[in-house]
This record gives C-alpha cells, sequence and structure tokens, in this order.
C-alpha cells in the first residue's frame, strides 16, 4: 500500500488553508481594519481558524499514511475468491470530526465471481 500524496503536497495544502484563514483574522494589508469588538468576536474568529486548519491537517495526515492507498484488492470477504479488482475511481467520503467535516478518499473493490463491492484497504 502507498500514500495518496507526497509529504511537501500535504504541508503546501495546510500552509495555504492556515494563511487564507490568517488573512481573515488579521489581513497583512494595514489598510484593511480588523473586524471584531469584543473578545467573544476574538473567540469566533479563531473558531474559524480551527475549523478550517484541523480538518486539512486530517485529511492529509490520514493521505500520507502508508495504508491509504492498495495495491491490490485482496479476497473477497463475502466468497473468499481472489477474483477481485479494485475500481478506478476513489470515492470522497465525509465524516464528523469534533473540529468539523473531514473528507477522506475511499477505494473500493469488486469481486468478479459474487459481484460484491468491499474496502480493501479497512478504516
Amino acid at each position: 500500500m502507498a500514500a495518496i500524496r507526497t509529504r511537501q503536497e500535504a504541508r503546501e495544502r495546510i500552509i495555504k488553508t492556515f494563511m487564507n484563514s490568517l488573512d481573515k483574522v488579521v489581513p497583512e494589508d494595514e489598510s484593511v481594519p480588523l473586524t471584531g469588538k469584543t473578545f467573544r468576536d476574538f473567540e469566533l474568529q479563531a473558531r474559524t481558524v480551527k475549523e478550517a486548519v484541523i480538518p486539512t491537517i486530517l485529511e492529509e495526515r490520514a493521505a500520507l499514511d502508508g495504508q491509504a492507498k492498495a495495491e491490490a484488492a485482496g479476497t473477497c470477504p463475502y466468497c473468499g475468491s481472489d477474483r477481485t479488482y479494485l475500481d478506478l475511481q476513489m470515492l470522497q467520503k465525509e465524516i464528523r470530526s469534533p473540529d468539523g467535516p473531514v473528507v477522506l478518499p475511499r477505494q473500493r473493490a469488486r469481486c468478479r465471481a459474487c459481484n460484491g463491492s468491499f474496502s480493501p484497504s479497512g478504516s
């Protein structure tokens, strides 16, 4: 099994997401006024940064895992046949984390013997 992305690609996406979020809270341009007047406003702004960055980190870390992409479908869990193949297209599965929705790519495999569908890479 192999990773879906390189570390450099993952780091670039995380940094870009963070910088975009930071620019909304503390713009680099001095002529742009800061928004919010109360500490509660500042907390909400910080929460929007967290809700953008943490799911991105989780997505990228999952893509860097060595088990993120299966090389072969393996045996069918339903009938035990070796006549399996990987679908060419990966599905995008959204899961909920405490910090917001995380979209993870999910591989699917099919069995030619029983026509069953399963995930070769586990959870």
